[in-house]
């Protein structure tokens, strides 16, 4: 049975900071919904209803776009392991970008060391909600993959910034993502 909750507290916390990896969700009134995996430990929470990623330069930036077009977000936590759970956070998204005061503000919380790190992504969290998640199979975690930030490396910054010019202006349906051009 599902229960919802205004906020995150300790037992919820515990689970997320237990988990390796979780997912986003956005979309905007029209195109498609992007619903994105993500690890690396990059997720923070910043407190009971404030928490964000650090994200790292990919295919796209949907993201933002979508953030910046509609604002509404879902991030799930579910658990592989024996105790079964989901935990799904709703709210709206903040994109923080590099350069600016409230990234400067914020930075000390997330690894922003990481190659290909590009924006800081908040969820202002209306509502957190469990359920069962029985039907979620049992799973052990082998290890993080490194072919991102291997790849983000062997790159460098100037290659990434120009990538992200020519990628991640624009979503794939064509709506601006925000991010400005380094």
């Amino acid at each position: 049975m599902a229960e919802f909750f205004d906020a995150l507290n300790d037992k919820h916390q515990a689970f997320i900071k237990k988990q390796p990896m979780f997912f986003t969700a956005t979309a905007c009134a029209s195109g498609r919904i992007n619903l994105s995996p993500k690890g690396m430990d990059t997720f923070r929470i910043l407190g009971p209803a404030l928490c964000g990623y650090a994200d790292l330069s990919g295919s796209g930036n949907e993201t933002a776009a979508h953030i910046l077009g509609d604002g509404r977000m879902t991030v799930m936590f579910n658990s592989f392991d024996r105790n079964a759970l989901i935990l799904r956070l709703y709210g709206r998204g903040e994109v923080v970008g590099k350069g600016t005061s409230r990234f400067a503000e914020l930075s000390d919380q997330f690894p922003t060391d990481l190659p290909g790190f590009r924006q800081i992504i908040l969820l202002h969290i209306d509502s957190v909600q469990t359920s069962c998640g029985y039907a979620v199979p049992e799973m052990e975690l082998v290890s993080e993959r490194q072919t991102l930030l291997k790849l983000a490396e062997s790159r460098g910054e100037e290659t990434l910034a120009d990538l992200r010019k020519q990628r991640n202006m624009t979503s794939i349906d064509g709506f601006p993502t925000g991010l400005i051009a380094e």
